[in-house]
């Protein structure tokens, strides 16, 4: 027998829909790919189907009735062709929480067999390796090399006060590295006392979640909690948006958690960076598990205030309204060219600003983005604050 994975909460709130569409209007994968099956309605409404099949009057009455697979898996393809973004939560009148009921529904699905094959790639490669691109963990903190005057102890001590958790985009993807390096030279210049976990450090666990494996998570985070522990720190540190909201909503309330957007405005409020003048006319892109999962706007846009010579200009949506760029919930796995068209249209609205930089906190962010902005060989730069931070420091 298939085990739910709704709790009774989620299961009432399947009923609450009112059919307004505006999950639809707001939906990144419906507007990338004109196809109303991956809205947030659609999916509801054939869950409700599905759940009454499996458990309303009729199925206690003549027997657990057994979605064909064809159906099943049919209905799999639009579940998962879906950034996970939660604009459509945050969209939702009656309040609704929808990016929760498609973690519970991906869950569902995996567990009757009816997901992506793809899929299967994720758990065997956290598997083997302890991250995404089943690459040598022991090599997880070698862009430290790459750096111009590396430390010799390649920022990995016995102990520090703090944790700088990289994750596995930036530690191993080339274009992201430079995300790593340049917060790992803007803290030593600010005196900070952190340290890297390397080969110690694991993936956090959110691609099992965003997969529907999330039992399979706990290895991880119990191996990373222990990591943590054992150099004495009191706060672990994300660049990572994801990583951050993994550790904010799965992990044990053990440690402060902070994103590297808010320990930028603090250490640029305290003046302990000295800067020079930029001259940039900069937008910025709220990246969707800073932004609308975590609740942190404010940081970011402080950062920017901050910077001599930087001319803010926000997007024409931003915050909780802001567009995702297409590089969440493992889309760009399970269908690339939806990623790329979602991608597209963000480039068009940060274009519409005529700012020079778009800048925002995630390294997928600036990955996608920029492989749209390369597409379309447009006149923009993509950055991460790190990396404008980085550029402002003087000497």
């Amino acid at each position: 027998m298939v085990r739910l994975d709704y709790d009774f909460s989620r299961l009432i709130q399947t009923a609450a829909c009112t059919g307004c569409r505006i999950c639809a209007d707001v939906c990144p994968a419906v507007s990338g790919s004109g196809q109303g099956r991956l809205s947030g309605l659609y999916r509801l409404t054939e869950l409700r189907r599905l759940l009454r099949r499996r458990h309303g009057l009729l199925g206690r009455l003549l027997g657990r009735r057994e979605v064909p697979a064809e159906q099943l898996n049919a209905y799999a393809e639009t579940v998962f062709r879906c950034t996970l973004c939660g604009h459509c939560q945050a969209a939702c009148p009656v309040g609704i929480e929808l990016k929760e009921l498609w973690f519970s529904l991906r869950q569902d699905l995996v567990r009757q067999g009816a997901y992506p094959e793809k899929a299967d790639r994720i758990r065997e490669n956290l598997k083997e390796s302890h991250n995404v691109f089943a690459e040598d963990n022991e090599e997880r903190a070698e862009w430290v090399e790459d750096l111009d005057e590396p430390p010799a102890d390649g920022f990995i001590r016995a102990q520090a006060e703090m944790v700088y958790f990289t994750g596995c985009v930036a530690a191993y993807y080339p274009l992201a590295q430079k995300i790593p390096g340049h917060l790992a030279r803007i803290m030593t210049r600010a005196g900070a006392s952190f340290t890297l976990l390397g080969s110690h450090e694991w993936c956090c666990g959110y691609p099992l979640i965003s997969a529907g494996q999330g039992e399979l998570a706990q290895e991880l985070i119990a191996h990373n909690i222990e990591a943590v522990r054992g150099r004495g720190a009191r706060k672990v540190l994300f660049a990572c948006p994801t990583c951050f909201q993994m550790w904010r909503e799965h992990y044990p309330p053990e440690f402060e958690l902070a994103h590297s957007s808010q320990w930028l405005a603090e250490a640029l409020a305290g003046d302990l960076l000295p800067l020079k003048p930029l001259n940039l006319t900069v937008t910025y892109h709220d990246p969707c598990d800073l932004g609308r999962s975590a609740g942190v706007y404010e940081a970011p846009r402080q950062v920017l205030r901050l910077l001599p010579g930087v001319r803010f200009v926000e997007l024409a949506k931003n915050r909780e309204n802001c567009r995702c760029c297409g590089g969440g919930g493992s889309l760009e796995m399970f269908d690339p060219e939806l990623t790329a068209r979602i991608a597209d249209q963000k480039v068009d609205e940060i274009l519409a600003t005529g700012a020079q930089v778009v800048a925002t906190a995630c390294q997928q962010c600036v990955r996608t983005i920029t492989a749209a902005v390369r597409r379309r060989e447009a006149e923009l730069k993509v950055m991460d604050l790190t990396e404008l931070v980085f550029g402002a420091l003087e000497n």
